[in-house]
């Protein structure tokens, strides 16, 4: 985020002297405290100066790179995450891919009658399924996913750095966002590189704003 002269000015006053009110600023730069409240208001909330009622404003120590570290830390989940591609149990490998290639993602995921998780197939899954002889049309996409435990996935309210690391650390391209249910885990969304890529786009385009 690029800060305005006056708001550099502002800051280097309240690191200097504060806590101090708007009152005080004003009268340092000899402008009208209406004249500043936009900028108070904008380096409030970007994070770099905190206030207090009745104390003023005081500098808040962190750095511009400190500051966005600290929204990646407190995105979710919730926000990003898009619509889940599932599959049944017994469809076959051929359809499978067929539902791969159809709706453009690299993992579906594989659900039972009651719709609840049992099973991850990958790009790899699939394509290690088509190097054989086997008939693709016969073969239950069951006979090849990946199942639970081994399966990772995230909820909704989830911080979104836990999820992301998730995805590194176990080299996946996508989770399953699910939500605990009695009978099992129902898939609700997909939290993908993408989905995260996009996040901290739309975060950095927003410190530039």
């Amino acid at each position: 985020m690029d800060l305005t002269p006056r708001q550099e000015q502002i800051l280097s006053i309240v690191k200097a002297d504060g806590p101090i009110t708007g009152e005080n600023i004003a009268d340092r730069l000899s402008l009208t405290r209406a004249t500043l409240r936009p900028d108070l208001a904008i380096l409030t909330m970007a994070g770099f100066l905190d206030a207090r009622p009745r104390v003023g404003y005081f500098f808040t120590g962190k750095t511009g790179t400190e500051l966005v570290s600290d929204k990646i830390k407190k995105l979710k989940v919730r926000e990003y995450y898009s619509v889940p591609v599932v599959v049944n149990d017994q469809v076959s490998v051929y359809d499978a891919i067929c539902s791969m290639f159809l709706e453009d993602v690299g993992t579906l995921f594989v659900v039972d009658k009651q719709s609840l998780l049992i099973g991850v197939l990958s790009r790899k899954d699939l394509l290690r399924a088509s190097m054989g002889q086997q008939e693709l049309h016969e073969i239950p996409v069951h006979i090849i996913m990946t199942r639970l435990p081994k399966i990772k996935y995230c909820e909704k309210d989830d911080l979104l750095i836990d999820a992301s690391l998730k995805l590194i650390e176990n080299q996946i391209d996508a989770l399953p966002v699910i939500a605990k249910r009695e009978s099992g885990l129902e898939v609700v969304g997909r939290l993908t590189k993408t989905n995260v890529t996009k996040a901290f786009v739309e975060l950095v385009k927003s410190e530039e704003v």
